[in-house]
Parts: structure tokens; sequence; C-alpha cells
């Protein structure tokens, strides 16, 4: 009788799409400037288009549209459709301040590239 050796790997979960807590608390201000509903949430997507083939796309919305995923970070309302899903697993949104501007960056894990003035990525 021969024994046998359990091996355990331990994986990260999938995490569709994160906030820093500092891209939340500017999505919050967002959202009270617009005034929008207690519902409301932002849009995250992945559009055609950039130099690279894709860009990224952050909208607030109200309500989610009837395909889309609905997850939370940070208490935040994530909106993702399908299509942008398969593209932005694993990405983290963050909110950079430096002394050229500011705005939202995305540490995305499916990028293979990007172009070089940044606002666009392949995969």
């Amino acid at each position: 009788m021969q024994a046998e050796t359990a091996t355990t790997h331990t994986e990260a979960p999938s995490v569709p799409v994160l906030l820093t807590a500092t891209a939340a608390t500017e999505v919050r201000r967002y959202i009270e400037e617009q005034g929008a509903a207690e519902s409301a949430g932002l849009r995250v997507g992945v559009l055609p288009g950039g130099c690279s083939g894709f860009q990224y796309g952050l909208n607030i919305e109200d309500e989610p549209g009837e395909d889309d995923v609905i997850l939370e970070s940070e208490g935040i309302r994530l909106f993702v459709d399908p299509f942008s899903l398969q593209y932005l697993n694993g990405t983290e949104i963050d909110y950079v301040s430096t002394f050229q501007g500011s705005g939202f960056t995305f540490n995305n894990p499916n990028a293979s590239g990007g172009c070089g003035c940044g606002s666009s990525f392949t995969v």
C-alpha cells in the first residue's frame, strides 16, 4: 500500500475589477457632484479604439444595463458589460495626482502593451 501525498495549491481569488480607496473616494465625489441616484455606480468599459486597439471608459450611471455584471469594490457599485469583463479580469483602478495632472489609472494584467500616450492598450 502506497501513501498518497496531497498537494494544495492556493491561488488568489479571481476578482474582476478592484478600486483602490483613493479611486473610490474620487468616484464618490463625482457621484455626489452629479447628484446621481442612490443606486448609481461606475460604468467600467473597454472600447475599441486608440492607437493600440482598446481604450478604457469610465462613466457615472444611475442604473446598470440589462446584461451588465454588477460588482462592488470599496463600497462603489461597478457596472461592467460582458464584452469588457473579459479584458478587465484582475484590473485595479487607482486615482493618482502628480504635478503633471491627476486621473484614473488602470493596472491591467491582461494588457500586453500600450501606446506611447498611455491612453490605449493591447491584449
